[in-house]
């Protein structure tokens, strides 16, 4: 490899998944010599990491292909690589929709990374699509990118097989990362000087190591020194056992904030989807979370105008909106997408006009909802991780309290990385306004200042 190669820029599109695999791929990349650049017209090899979750995400991809080719045209010798979930769906597709891209790689075969680049200096292509079900990414030392928190996956692939979703098919069957390398990789991040670490998993309450489960990994998780918050995503509701509750509400350390998606209210959508649980079941589970968790704040998934959904099961879900409260949503409309079971069996039967309309409709009711969690916060002082300026005021910063939500306060004398206790005073649509009250100093062993 010369040294015409050592420069490498990835753009990584999608979920948290995604983040914490570009930077398994820079870890990879700078140990055979590689430096990672923060724009592509440094790179020598840039690299898309992509998702496939809906259609709209590859078209806007292919679209970001053509832009970068023009990086290409000034340089021949650059390599464009495709990698991730969208490679690993549409493969082949790639190169007859961008005959320019020099690499296609699944999510399962990133190791392969500085020997594809080697062996495209005299190939033309290099394609590697292959799931493997014993692939962790054990041993790899991620080139992290976020400021104060650490994803980590502990788990990949999905044996749920729900009708709209095509991630069982992209990232494979479920594996988990032995508990002991979960370990040694939370030191590491506490080591680099992280204050939160995010466990990572398509269903990560289902995670299993022998006998020990996800309740047991949470408990030594929490008890490694120097990590001041644990959150998780994303959870299953079928998945949810009692003894997770109760080692979430026994541990300060472990965020009291559970984004738990509900995907429909109907238990008939459900049904169709194959979620593995009624919409009494899941109200029942919400009930036994607050129950035990008194604080939690919630949030969740919708998808609307699926296949076969009335306007009485889509009330339902209304309903169940108004009922539960939720603090924050993600929602979508449905669209089908390519190799899942509901694009294969199921007809998309919601009219495009009718699918926009509900989503308005959810959409209007949990911003009202989330304004009115928002304003019952006013008057609560408030434990903020501190992650930056303000884009709108460079003289205030801005952080995530301990239930996610996102809060801006004064700027003062306060470092990224500091714990800082602050009174709320005031709350938009989505954020939260205070006046500081102190600090914790971000090394873990000093006193509060």
């Amino acid at each position: 490899m010369g040294v015409s190669r050592r420069k490498v820029y990835v753009e990584t599109y999608g979920c948290q998944m995604n983040v914490s695999d570009s930077e398994l791929m820079l870890g990879i990349l700078s140990k055979e010599g590689y430096t990672a650049v923060e724009a592509p017209d440094e790179a020598d090899v840039i690299l898309i990491n992509t998702c496939a979750v809906r259609e709209h995400a590859e078209q806007r991809i292919i679209g970001r292909l053509g832009d970068l080719y023009q990086f290409k045209q000034r340089n021949p010798r650059l390599i464009l690589g495709v990698c991730g979930c969208m490679a690993q769906h549409i493969g082949e597709q790639i190169i007859a929709r961008a005959p320019y891209v020099d690499l296609v790689m699944g999510p399962d075969v990133y190791r392969q990374l500085p020997e594809a680049i080697e062996r495209i200096e005299t190939d033309e292509l290099y394609v590697s699509l292959s799931l493997d079900k014993t692939e962790h990414y054990d041993g790899v030392v991620p080139v992290r990118q976020e400021g104060v928190r650490a994803w980590l996956t502990i788990m990949r692939g999905c044996d749920k097989f729900c009708t709209f979703c095509i991630v069982p098919y992209v990232r494979g069957r479920e594996r988990s990362l032995p508990m002991e390398e979960v370990l040694r990789q939370v030191h590491r991040v506490v080591d680099q000087g992280y204050q939160e670490v995010i466990l990572l998993g398509q269903t990560v309450n289902s995670y299993r190591d022998g006998d020990r489960d996800f309740g047991d990994l949470l408990q030594a998780v929490a008890e490694v020194a120097g990590i001041r918050r644990i959150r998780f995503t994303s959870p299953h509701p079928s998945d949810f056992a009692p003894s997770i509750l109760d080692v979430i509400a026994s541990n300060d350390k472990i965020c009291k904030q559970i984004h738990l998606p509900l995907q429909s209210g109907s238990t008939s959508v459900l049904k169709a989807m194959r979620r593995s649980y009624t919409a009494e079941e899941f109200a029942a589970l919400i009930e036994q979370i607050r129950t035990r968790i008194p604080q939690i704040a919630l949030g969740t998934d919708i998808i609307v105008g699926f296949s076969g959904e009335t306007e009485q099961d889509f009330l339902a879900t209304c309903q169940m909106m108004e009922d539960i409260r939720f603090d924050t949503a993600f929602m979508f409309k449905y669209s089908p997408r390519k190799g899942t079971i509901a694009d294969r069996k199921l007809a998309d039967d919601v009219p495009e006009d009718e699918k926009t309309r509900r989503l308005q409709t959810i959409i209007d009711i949990q911003q009202q909802i989330t304004r009115e969690s928002n304003q019952a916060m006013i008057g609560h002082t408030v434990e903020v991780l501190v992650e930056g300026e303000s884009r709108r005021d460079p003289e205030k910063m801005f952080g995530k309290t301990d239930d996610f939500r996102t809060t801006i306060l004064p700027g003062g004398n306060h470092r990224i990385g500091d714990l800082v206790q602050v009174k709320i005073v005031d709350s938009t649509g989505h954020t939260l306004l205070g006046e500081t009250s102190h600090a914790r100093s971000n090394c873990g062993d000093c006193p509060m200042p």
